[in-house]
This record gives C-alpha cells, structure tokens and sequence, in this order.
C-alpha cells in the first residue's frame, strides 16, 4: 500500500497521517527537521494554540505592545530550545527502535516512542507558529499617534 499523499516539504502523510500522529512513525514515517517544520507551519498559516494571547498583547497601545509581544516571543524562545532538545533524543530514540524492532512489518504496533515523537512534534509545530506570528508582529511599527 502506498501512501495517500505526499505534501511539500518532505512531511509524507503515510496511510492518512501526519508526522503529529504516532502512527505516522509506526508505519515508517521520516523524522521532518525542524527547518521543514517551521515552512510547514509558514505555509499553512496556523498560528498556534496562543494566537488570541498574542493577538491581545498586539492591540495593547506602545510601549506595552512591544514589551508584551517581546516577553512573550523569549517565552517562546526558551520553550522551543527545550522541545528541539528533547525532538532530537526522541529522534534518536526513534532510530535506535528502528534498528532494534523485533516484531514484523505486518503487525505494526504504536509505542512510546512513535507517541513520544509525535507530541514533541506537536509542540514544535505550536512553537513555531507562535515564534513565527510574533516576529510578524515585532517587524511592524503601529501608528504611535492613532487612536
């Protein structure tokens, strides 16, 4: 069986999922780098589970506006240091399962390791939208004098 569908960026939907499903990786799916995942979320236009948090901050009049989207973006920042951290030990953990998979390619099973990788996926791809809408919003001087 092939798979249904190949997006770009290299993020392959295997059988009808994306690498945030852990059957993605049970049926074989490739780790997507970090870079793929930040075009991915670019291209789709999703701007994460905090978008009403940062749209609020954004409508606050200056300076507060520029203090709050900046304390926000260093939230951000040291959330997805974090989570590329640990995407890259459940990559690695992925791989060693990989290598060391006992049971046979007809009877797939969902472990750990495939749930494990698959919510740090999740958490990369929120972390990038939301890094991603608060560069936008940092890069765009608001009217100063408007009311």
């Amino acid at each position: 069986m092939k798979p249904l569908s190949t997006t770009s960026f290299g993020l392959r939907q295997n059988f009808g999922y994306n690498a945030g499903h852990p059957w993605y990786y049970v049926l074989g799916g490739k780790v997507p780098p970090p870079k793929h995942i930040l075009q991915a979320v670019i291209a789709e236009g999703y701007q994460g589970y905090r978008a009403s948090d940062i749209s609020h901050a954004s409508l606050k009049p200056e300076p507060t506006r520029t203090k709050m989207l900046r304390q926000l973006k260093d939230e951000v920042l040291a959330e997805l240091k974090k989570d590329i951290s640990a995407y890259r030990q459940y990559a690695c953990c992925l791989r060693q399962y990989r290598q060391n998979q006992t049971t046979s390619p007809a009877t797939p099973n969902c472990d750990g390791v495939h749930v494990a990788i698959s919510l740090k996926y999740c958490h990369l791809y929120n972390d990038f939208a939301h890094l991603h809408t608060l560069n936008h919003l940092l890069s765009m001087q608001p009217d100063l004098f408007g009311l």
